[in-house]
């Protein structure tokens, strides 16, 4: 009660100079419940309460250096506050909920780590740190594992570099799994050393393999990131030995998970650890034989066939021997079926077939587009001729489908030089992923060897690019061709165009013989092919820190060409991708130079080097460098590579760039433009699309060209049910393009804003990171070189390494498409395609030109019985009772109306807004499912095929629960045998395989309604 009534603590501060230790003990013990209140009085005897804790005859030291502590924190000196804590030793209780507790915990949390970081960095055992403060952290540490806070001690644990802890954390929670990949995804976001963030992971490798049921896709994944290929392949042989079929699943899911990420070199050297398939021959003659048959040519296709084929072969040798040979054999039979499988989706082949057969089979570029842009733009302007040819390159990057082109051939033939390069090479964009024939699709336009004179050196070099774009990063069969072709020449354009073709299909593998052929290309000095040399050499080495960098540095300071040495400034940069702090030395002398060019250089280092870690030391130097440095061009660079470091955190770069967005330089804003279409690409953000905004009607030209690209960035499948600024911006394109008096640089803008917007047939977005959140390496180099466009309009074609597929492409044990349905719980308007726009003077869409007079015909007769049928299928949904089914089969039959006859029946759209919009849609695999929509993703529970992994979209694999029923087959139509055909050709057959989805549904309802 007494204390209740207490008005000052001075009768309590005078005991404190009584000489009898239990009045002291009486005193200091009130004046620790009194100090809240008390403080500013207790104040003035600090220096008497501090010498009870200096003698040491005093016995309650402890409590005299706790009440000291509270009132150095109330005066706001943490750093004395916190240090006679430490001398309170238990007396300091962690478990105490008050806010001197809390901040005191923190402090001393900041601290050791900061201590215990200092110590890493500086290889120092770690002596330094004050034993005390060590027994602090760890009284919180224990206590939080205690009370099942273990995402906070993983936390601390981490920051505080105490991996001990760490594992005692994680092998404590009640669900392990998930408290690993919580573990993950902190390391990845919060650790920003590299060296520290390996040995987090491979702690969590090691706890991981002590699991009874280890999670061999996470394992996977941190061995890829500690670049150790031996553990995969254990992992993947075991899998595969299994009799299991389920484990064959799963490591055929690895598999595609690792591809996600292109680690090109770690990929390669996986698949050739594993052992090679035995009995080949029998495969290889099936093979051989189906190909014969006139099969595309895609492993995909036949892996099938051929692996029946010998299982039959090798069962008919076995018959002779014995049975347990004949058992053993069969075995060996199919353990080799799995590795080849295996060895093939490693190699990327089998993922890249099955997108170009998703993207050419689900292609919906609206042709109208770019017919109204070819109408509207001036022959005269070369600028936005070819700027049209990079949209419609774009606007079909992967699907094969190049009927603009062929119908335009005449139009086309008027571009010249460079733009007839930038021509040819669009056909590398268009076709890019067809390994299998994209050198004879190119061959028309290749240099032909002892041909006297050739074709135009300009169509030559640009197809060789086209080849590189083609192999992008999958370069094993063509990178010899494209060697030759570089020594066999001295056109410097031709060099141009083999150099880049080179870069982009040995990406990455730091092949010495490649670099060797390319620096005698760099020192001939010319220097258009120098340019393309430096760029190439850096794609070359992509994240190797090899010391070549230094060599490019020399040769940069040895040239006069300004050309040259942009291209090295730029390859020097990619050459430190991903390298953290390993590559500050590099970065210090690239943004110390004189040469404006070479800080430029600089800038892209940081960029890359810290690619999106969001780490603050590279953030404070490109803002350092964009508002202090003398060029324009190191500024707007400085601003574009926040874009880079950033794009894990999207949602930051609209706050960061804001300010440098209303700069009075409009390079600074046209920098901060590309930095939010980089770092928020594919995203829809809101204030992303609210930043730009403003600038797309900037009153610099070039600002506008930035801004109105990179709007088509962010906006890319995000359509106007999602956000309605989408169908705004669209017709602000169109206003822009048609518009005779705009300046042709936004004009050009605009041109390559319709083409990114609607990239890959409206089936692709762009992706910096996988699932997985790691880098996806090849992303983002395409996204830095294209970003170069500024001073080499060719490289625009880079853009098309950065996109991925927006697909759910569910596949079965033999790698196969089977036909099945799963859900979407969203209204299916919220992430339709966008609707295709129609010409003025007709209802007609043109969305795909048929060039034969047959297949319009056809598309007629089928859209005329389609509205029979759904006029007959009116009639019983009126009768029957369930709502949900007539709501799938509604959505169903309007959404085939709308692929295949929305141009000839135009009277279908007032009858679907008539009913009542489903709230979910059954989608049928494969399936088109945009980023936004992967959350409303469901498997159905009476479904045949069962996911070996729950994922929403990409490659799954799937387990079939009714094996012994006969499977249907989706994507069996391959663009391969399309692609070589003649124009007419081309175009009716692809107007055909648009019709392929809906040809199974009409026959059904014919058959009753007859």
């Amino acid at each position: 009660m007494a204390a209740a009534v207490v008005s000052s603590a001075s009768g309590l501060l005078a005991m404190l100079n009584e000489s009898h230790p239990v009045l002291k003990l009486h005193a200091l013990t009130n004046l620790n419940t009194l100090v809240d209140n008390f403080w500013p009085e207790i104040s003035t005897s600090v220096p008497t309460i501090e010498s009870l804790y200096e003698d040491e005859e005093f016995d309650q030291r402890q409590l005299a250096a706790l009440v000291v502590s509270k009132v150095f924190y109330y005066l706001g000196e943490l750093n004395d506050s916190l240090s006679y804590a430490l001398g309170a030793g238990p007396l300091f209780n962690v478990s105490e909920d008050s806010d001197y507790v809390h901040t005191l915990l923190a402090k001393a949390i900041d601290e050791y780590a900061s201590l215990r970081t200092k110590a890493a960095e500086s290889h120092e055992e770690v002596a330094k740190v004050d034993p005390r403060l060590e027994a602090i952290v760890e009284r919180m540490l224990d206590k939080c594992i205690l009370d099942g806070k273990f995402q906070q001690a993983m936390g601390m644990a981490i920051e505080c570099r105490r991996l001990d802890k760490l594992e005692e954390a994680i092998t404590k929670s009640e669900s392990v799994h998930g408290t690993l990949a919580y573990c993950i995804s902190v390391s990845h976001s919060f650790v920003n050393r590299r060296e520290y963030r390996r040995e987090v992971l491979r702690l969590l490798v090691k706890i991981y393999q002590r699991l009874p049921s280890p999670d061999n896709l996470s394992i996977c994944q941190c061995l890829m990131f500690l670049d150790e290929p031996e553990g995969v392949v254990s992992i993947l042989e075991k899998l595969l030995k299994s009799s299991n079929k389920d484990d064959a699943l799963l490591a055929f899911q690895i598999a595609f998970d690792l591809v996600e990420n292109e680690h090109q070199a770690f990929l390669l050297s996986v698949r050739d650890r594993l052992p090679d398939p035995k009995p080949q021959t029998s495969n290889r003659m099936n093979t051989e034989q189906t190909s014969e048959n006139g099969a595309s040519g895609s492993g995909v296709t036949q892996n099938g066939d051929a692996e029946a084929g010998g299982d039959v072969q090798m069962k008919e040798e076995t018959v002779a021997v014995n049975g347990s040979t004949h058992e053993m054999d069969s075995r060996d039979v199919t353990y080799s079926e799995k590795l080849a499988k295996l060895k093939g989706i490693l190699s990327g082949e089998t993922s890249i077939q099955l997108t170009l057969q998703f993207l050419y089979s689900h292609n919906r570029s609206d042709l109208l587009i770019l017919k109204t842009i070819k109408q509207s733009v001036e022959m005269r302007n070369s600028v936005c001729h070819s700027a049209t040819i990079y949209a419609n390159a774009i606007m079909h990057a992967g699907t094969t489908v190049d009927t603009f082109l062929r119908e335009n051939l005449d139009w086309l033939s008027r571009a010249t030089n460079w733009a007839k390069f930038s021509a040819t090479a669009g056909l590398g964009v268009i076709h890019s992923g067809h390994l299998q024939q994209g050198r004879s699709l190119m061959a028309p336009y290749l240099p032909q060897s002892g041909a006297a004179g050739g074709g135009s050196p300009y169509s030559e070099g640009g197809a060789l690019y086209a080849l590189g774009l083609i192999h992008a990063n999958h370069g094993e069969g063509i990178k010899q061709f494209l060697r030759d072709s570089l020594r066999n020449t001295t056109v410097e354009v031709i060099q141009h165009g083999a150099c880049l073709g080179l870069g982009l299909a040995a990406l990455g593998t730091a092949d010495e013989e490649i670099y060797e052929d390319v620096k005698h290309a760099l020192y001939t000095d010319s220097a258009v092919a120098g340019e393309a040399a430096g760029i190439s050499m850096g794609l070359l080495l992509v994240g190797t820190a090899s010391e070549k960098a230094s060599e490019m540095l020399t040769y940069a300071h040895d040239t006069q060409h300004e050309k040259i040495i942009r291209g090295l400034a730029l390859g020097i940069a990619l050459t430190v991708y991903g390298r953290e702090e390993e590559a500050d030395t590099l970065i210090e002398q690239l943004t110390r130079d004189q040469d404006p060019i070479l800080r430029y250089g600089g800038m892209y280092a940081l960029a890359l080097a810290y690619s999106g870690t969001a780490n603050n030391k590279a953030i404070r130097q490109l803002l350092h460098f964009a508002v202090s440095d003398v060029s324009d061009d190191v500024r707007r660079t400085a601003v574009l590579a926040l874009g880079f470091v950033l794009y894990s955190e999207p949602e930051q770069t609209p706050r960061i760039v804001s300010l440098l967005s209303e700069s009075y330089n409009p390079h600074v804003r046209y920098g901060a433009a590309l930095a939010v279409g980089i770092s928020c690409a594919g995203t829809g953000l809101s204030e992303a699309i609210s930043l730009l905004e403003p600038l797309t009607s900037d009153v610099v030209d070039f600002v506008r060209q930035g801004a109105l690209i990179a709007m088509a960035m962010v906006m890319v499948q995000i359509n106007e049910s999602q956000d309605p600024r989408v169908g705004t911006f669209r017709r602000q394109l169109e206003k822009i393009i048609l518009d005779k008096h705009e300046d042709t640089m936004s004009k050009m803008g605009a041109i390559l804003a319709s083409g990114i917007i609607d990239a890959g047939g409206r089936n692709v977005t762009i992706k910096l990171l996988s699932k997985n959140k790691h880098d996806k390496v090849t992303a983002v180099i395409g996204l830095a070189v294209f970003s170069q466009f500024w001073y080499w309009y060719p490289l625009i074609y880079f853009i098309s390494l950065a996109f991925s597929p927006t697909a759910f492409i569910g596949l079965n044990y033999d790698i196969k498409v089977p036909r099945f349905e799963f859900l979407s719980h969203a209204k299916p308007s919220l992430f339709e395609y966008p609707r295709p726009t129609t010409a003025p003077t007709t209802t007609s869409t043109v969305k795909l030109p048929t060039a034969v007079l047959s297949t319009s015909a056809k598309a007629k007769a089928r859209a005329k019985k389609e509205a029979d049928q759904k006029a007959s299928l009116e009639k019983p949904s009126g009768e029957d009772g369930s709502s949900s089914n007539t709501g799938s089969s509604s959505g169903k039959s309007s959404k085939s109306l709308e692929k295949d006859g929305d141009s000839v029946q135009v009277d279908s759209a007032p009858e679907k807004k008539a009913e009542a919009e489903a709230s979910f849609e059954i989608l049928t695999n494969p399936a088109r499912v945009v980023p936004a929509q992967e959350k409303y993703i469901k498997f159905l529970e009476e479904s045949r095929y069962v996911p070996v992994k729950l994922a929403p979209s990409g490659f799954v694999l799937l387990r079939d629960t009714r094996p012994s029923e006969p499977e249907v087959l989706a994507l069996t139509d391959s663009p391969s045998s399309v692609a070589s055909a003649g124009g007419a050709q081309q175009a009716s057959a692809s107007a055909s395989a648009m019709a392929v989805d809906e040809e199974p549904q009409p026959p059904q309802p014919f058959e009753y309604t007859s």
